[in-house]
């Protein structure tokens, strides 16, 4: 978001194929009205409902409630909140590389390609 570090990271994959899940998304929104921003405004400008947008927003559906709850136990030494399951469970589900800023995440062995991004 912004120009935190990492962002530049962020830019380059949305030129390609880029994919936000609705929990994750909803978490980015409320960052984004607790700094003073627009939701409505950047949603707009951000998603993409198959008109060439940055971002395609995923619905979360019982298959990757499934998968969220099967990350439990591997993550909880982590402690991952929901949200940071979500993530990697449509990473994983999807076969997409994960982006994050959490280091601790490299300490995870799971079947899920994941990026720490700064």
């Amino acid at each position: 978001m912004r120009e935190e570090k990492g962002a530049g990271r962020v830019a380059e994959a949305l030129k390609g194929r880029a994919l936000i899940g609705a929990v994750n998304w909803a978490e980015v929104l409320s960052r984004l009205v607790q700094a003073g921003g627009d939701p409505v405004e950047i949603a707009s400008r951000a998603l993409s409902y198959g008109d060439g947008g940055l971002l395609e927003l995923v619905p979360f559906d019982e298959e990757q409630a499934r998968e969220v709850a099967r990350l439990r136990r591997p993550t909880q030494p982590l402690g991952l909140s929901l949200a940071d399951r979500a993530a990697l469970a449509l990473g994983r589900l999807r076969r997409l590389r994960v982006l994050t800023t959490d280091r601790a995440w490299r300490s995870l062995r799971l079947s899920i390609r994941i990026e720490v991004i700064r």
